[in-house]
């Protein structure tokens, strides 16, 4: 008996020793993709609720059913000086996997993805730690300054360009983004995991019916919310359905080119590990400021340093204020 145990630790040291050395913010296992998500809907930010809160864009997410709407919400970072990565999906290994969001000291590699609201594909512009507090940078968030008083405006990271809504790297009609040497540094950085409330505004969203791609169309009623986990009232945004390319403003957007197959749930794989991702897997603003749209162009400094939730590979606000017509191009 005792030797059949220690016959088994040597066969998982050994497993050990020969698995691929990867740094936790690029383990990725979850369930492989065989079709990319659908384009990044159109939406207005909801009304940052307070001072300390940083904006985490929603994304699409995979479950049982197909692809779900994660909608976009302010959060709090779990310790000061802290800024959120996205999660984006990337192709490798024969499918798309999640690359999980997470928290950390610098912005890392979100695969070049444009979220809008300061998340132009490369680092993030909507705001930066002073000292210990967070400012907003009201030329591309939607904040209350009567409320929240530390704000700046810098309108030099806005950039009226065409853009589309493509939520993935890689694969057919992907975006077509490499990590910077500064985002790569970002990895090895220390890196913490979605908030508890995160994971469960991620799990609330997974278990409603209306979020499903198959149902929503790509136009999910609940497109951001005004905290995590609040689905109805005041502080929730409707979307619109993404269109092919809009034109830039303060916010962000992109969409790819027909993924109308992507909507339907009959090409979900068998789950597998496999790609490079982020260091979690998934489990699963009253406003002086102008209103900003998610799908608009953000050009930002090239080079800031990396994590998240749902399939992973890592795992809708109710407007009030209807979005602004889309215009051409974003």
């Amino acid at each position: 008996m005792r030797k059949s145990h220690i016959a088994g630790f040597v066969l998982l040291a050994l497993a050990m020793v020969f698995m691929p050395a990867r740094s936790s913010a690029q383990i990725s296992v979850g369930v492989a993709v065989h079709i990319g998500p659908p384009a990044l809907p159109v939406y207005v930010q909801p009304v940052c609720p307070g001072a300390g809160y940083i904006w985490t864009p929603g994304y699409w997410a995979y479950g049982p059913d197909g692809y779900y709407w994660v909608p976009g919400t302010w959060v709090v970072a779990p310790t000061v000086g802290y800024l959120w990565t996205p999660g984006y999906w990337g192709w490798g290994g024969g499918g798309y996997f999640w690359h999980a969001g997470y928290w950390g000291p610098h912005v890392g590699f979100y695969g070049g993805i444009n979220y809008g609201f300061g998340y132009g594909g490369v680092g993030f512009v909507g705001g930066r730690w002073n000292g210990g507090v967070f400012a907003y940078n009201t030329a591309v968030t939607n904040v209350n300054t009567t409320v929240v008083h530390n704000t700046y405006i810098n309108k030099t990271v806005v950039n009226n360009t065409t853009v589309n809504n493509v939520s993935y790297n890689g694969g057919t009609g992907g975006v077509r983004a490499q990590p910077t040497s500064a985002e790569r540094a970002a990895e090895s950085e220390h890196h913490i995991a979605p908030t508890t409330l995160q994971t469960q505004h991620e799990h609330a969203a997974s278990s409603n019916h209306a979020l499903l791609a198959s149902v929503n169309h790509g136009k999910p009623a609940i497109a951001a919310t005004t905290k995590p986990g609040e689905f109805t009232g005041h502080g929730v945004v409707a979307a619109k359905a993404a269109t092919s390319s809009q034109t830039g403003s303060a916010s962000g957007g992109n969409r790819p080119p027909s993924n109308a197959a992507n909507l339907s749930k009959a090409d979900r794989p068998p789950s597998h590990t496999g790609g490079t991702g982020s260091n979690t897997s998934n489990t699963a603003h009253a406003s002086t400021s102008t209103t900003h749209l998610n799908n608009a162009a953000n050009s930002v400094p090239k080079g800031q340093p990396h994590a998240q939730n749902k399939p992973q590979a890592e795992s809708k606000p109710h407007a009030e204020s209807k979005p602004p017509k889309e215009g051409k191009p974003h």
